[in-house]
């Protein structure tokens, strides 16, 4: 019997009864033209920087929205598109931008850095978006995506990263088979060197691409890709990330923490300026304390969840994401918990690398060949053979839940492997191409227009919107009291944020700030 049918007949199914989920989605607020609304954070959904559920990322007009942890797929859904129905009807005739790729942008420098008040955890905020603007430019920080937080009861430290090896080794399937970004404005590459060819004067695109928000121009480093992390323990990998957080930069040193006029230009000089900052496919995560960097927190009382950072938006779906993909996701990270994971090596972590930049530019393209194990393979074998080693655990998932939605998902996967037609990326181009001139702004504009119109058509009770309006309040009165509980300069209060003591176990630690996550 194989490995992976032992592990899944010794799991009760009380713990995959367990599973939990969140979801992070990003998205831009457009104007009816589709381009970035260059408006501030609007007043109505409270403050970005206490909210809950309604926050921003990047810009000031990236707004992401939070669901809390549910052990349902549909009540995790539900709670997304009651956020987006009260944020939608605070947003004017503006649209939120249903791609991944953002809407047309105006210059680098004016696309707008989002703000969290005067607060020394609000400006902290700030200049490490500041920081990423000096960088990576400005553009590469309006690109949004799911992420997808899960867990599942009973999941140790290592096992946690024998998931997460194993996820990466597979990841070029998600992007194949819900990469969504074939396609861009334009005005994202102005001035930049780039592969992409041109559809039309206002589009660029890849012919055989899924999504170039995971390819080279997307989320993507130099400085970076010298970091060389290693997932084979929790201790390899907070020692990488130590050392990245705490070891000065040369080229970022040039920078500087303060610019000749007294302005930041960002907290730290280190290649990342916080943990944030480390662009990986999926991360081991837990809930941080008051006052509490990540790293310490996960060094401190080991993985509480993981985080999958590749999901493009969907924009055919008003929410971004459909159940199926979560039990798609759902199944396939099991796959990936359950499958012997051997250790990663520099040399298999570089071939992901390659393999993940192929798959982004050149997913549909015939043939297309992927590396394993020093060998080719042909990407939709090697997908084939993922998604039929998964089959009995969608079938566990089905008899415990007392569905076959599991299953169902599965053979949406196959399928999509058969025709690469039906894939998302495939479908976006069908789409420029069908009924819009081929212009990608004009697509993305009738597609988040739409979803606009669907998502305000949904009933939508009084009491959610009321229970909505007092969480915005209170948001506003948790802000006022955070910038009133400040004592200390804000120069005093970056240092002690991004010094490496706040890295190490608690006993090191010498002050405990109350700061919420930067």
């Amino acid at each position: 019997m194989s490995h992976l049918q032992d592990a899944l007949d010794a799991l009760e199914p009380s713990r995959l009864q367990g599973i939990r989920r969140g979801i992070e989605k990003e998205s831009l607020r457009a104007t009816p033209g589709g381009s970035l609304a260059l408006t501030p954070h609007p007043a109505a959904l409270g403050s970005a920087l206490t909210h809950p559920n309604i926050t921003t990322d990047y810009s000031e007009s990236q707004l992401e929205l939070i669901t809390g942890v549910h052990a349902s797929v549909e009540q995790c859904l539900e709670e997304l598109t009651q956020v987006h129905q009260f944020t939608l009807r605070a947003l004017g005739d503006e649209t939120l931008w249903v791609s991944s790729m953002p809407c047309n942008l105006p210059a680098d420098e004016t696309i707008p850095i989002g703000r969290y008040g005067p607060s020394n955890v609000g400006r902290a905020k700030s200049v490490y978006r500041i920081g990423l603007a000096h960088r990576y430019g400005r553009r590469m920080q309006t690109i949004s995506g799911i992420h997808y937080n899960w867990s599942m009861p009973g999941i140790s430290d290592a096992q946690y990263f024998g998931l997460i090896r194993n996820f990466r080794r597979h990841a070029f399937l998600l992007l194949y088979l819900f990469g969504a970004s074939p396609a861009a404005c334009s005005s994202f590459v102005t001035g930049r060197q780039h592969e992409l060819q041109s559809l039309t004067p206002h589009t660029v695109y890849m012919p055989h691409g899924t999504t170039l928000r995971m390819g080279r121009l997307g989320y993507q480093s130099d400085a970076q890709a010298s970091l060389a992390v290693s997932y084979n323990s929790l201790e390899g990998y907070a020692a990488s990330l130590h050392q990245a957080l705490t070891r000065p930069y040369p080229p970022y040193e040039a920078i500087g923490i303060v610019n000749p006029g007294g302005e930041y230009n960002q907290l730290a000089t280190s290649l990342l300026q916080i943990e944030n900052e480390f662009y990986g496919t999926i991360r081991p995560k837990r809930v941080i304390r008051p006052g509490e960097r990540p790293l310490h927190a996960l060094r401190e009382r080991g993985v509480e969840y993981v985080e999958v950072r590749l999901m493009d938006l969907d924009p055919f779906v008003p929410i971004g994401i459909k159940a199926q993909t979560i039990r798609f996701l759902d199944v396939f990270l099991l796959h990936c918990l359950l499958q012997a994971s051997p250790p990663d090596t520099p040399q298999e972590i570089a071939a992901l690398g390659r393999n993940q930049h192929r798959t982004a530019a050149y997913g549909r393209e015939p043939g297309l060949k992927l590396e394993r194990d020093g060998r080719e393979v042909e990407l939709t074998q090697w997908g084939t053979e993922i998604v039929d080693a998964c089959a009995p655990i969608a079938a566990q998932l089905d008899a415990v839940h007392r569905t076959t939605d599991y299953g169902d998902a599965l053979r949406a996967a196959r399928s999509l492997l058969a025709d690469p037609e039906l894939l998302p990326s495939a479908r976006v181009l069908a789409a420029l191409a069908r009924d819009h001139d081929n212009s990608f702004t004009a697509f993305g504009r009738a597609q988040s227009e739409q979803a606009k119109a669907k998502l305000l058509k949904l009933p939508y009770a009084g009491g959610l919107h009321s229970r909505m309006e007092a969480l915005a309040r209170q948001s506003v009165a948790d802000q006022a009291a955070v910038e009133a509980a400040d004592t200390m300069p804000f120069e005093q209060f970056r240092q002690q944020y991004v010094s490496p003591e706040r890295l190490a176990p608690l006993e090191q630690q010498h002050s405990a700030l109350a700061l919420v996550a930067v």
